[in-house]
């Protein structure tokens, strides 16, 4: 019996979608958080994928927003890009477009960990993150999205 091995390619594939899959499974629901001060505190999942993917630039009253988001890996990260239907590198494609076209000044904070989170929502006025509700922090305020928190029926970012 002859064994052909298998292309590097797909086990490199197959082990992704394995590693993808079970992050999706750890994770659960993902807040949208803002600076404390911000008055906003609900947007439609329509105004949060246009504040995600930069079409939005300010809040009500003229504050500008500062998209401040997790490294590639992280559960939050693949919440956001199911949400803007984009792949990673087609996350970076996006945002690196955007700013050589002048569109943005620069491409979103990534923060490593959730206290980095945590500080560059207080220091950022217009600042909005996703975090994984078990790591919401006192200092971050949860936004609605579509009307509901997170834990109530029917909420979206899961």
């Amino acid at each position: 019996m002859v064994v052909k091995p298998i292309p590097v390619l797909l086990l490199t594939l197959m082990a992704s979608v394995a590693f993808i899959s079970l992050a999706q499974a750890q994770g659960g629901e993902v807040a949208v958080v803002v600076n404390p001060a911000n008055p906003i505190r609900g947007v439609s999942l329509i105004e949060l994928r246009k504040v995600l993917a930069g079409e939005k630039r300010s809040w009500p009253g003229g504050l500008a927003i500062r998209l401040i988001v997790r490294p590639p890996g992280c559960h939050e990260r693949f919440v956001l890009l199911r949400l803007l239907g984009m792949s990673e590198s087609e996350y970076k494609r996006y945002w690196t477009a955007q700013v050589f076209r002048g569109e943005a000044g620069s491409e979103p904070a990534i923060v490593p960990s959730v206290g980095m989170q945590k500080e560059a929502l207080a220091a950022f006025p217009g600042a909005i993150s996703l975090v994984d509700v078990r790591d919401v922090k006192p200092g971050m305020k949860i936004v609605k999205v579509e009307g509901l928190l997170p834990g109530e029926t029917g909420y979206p970012l899961r």
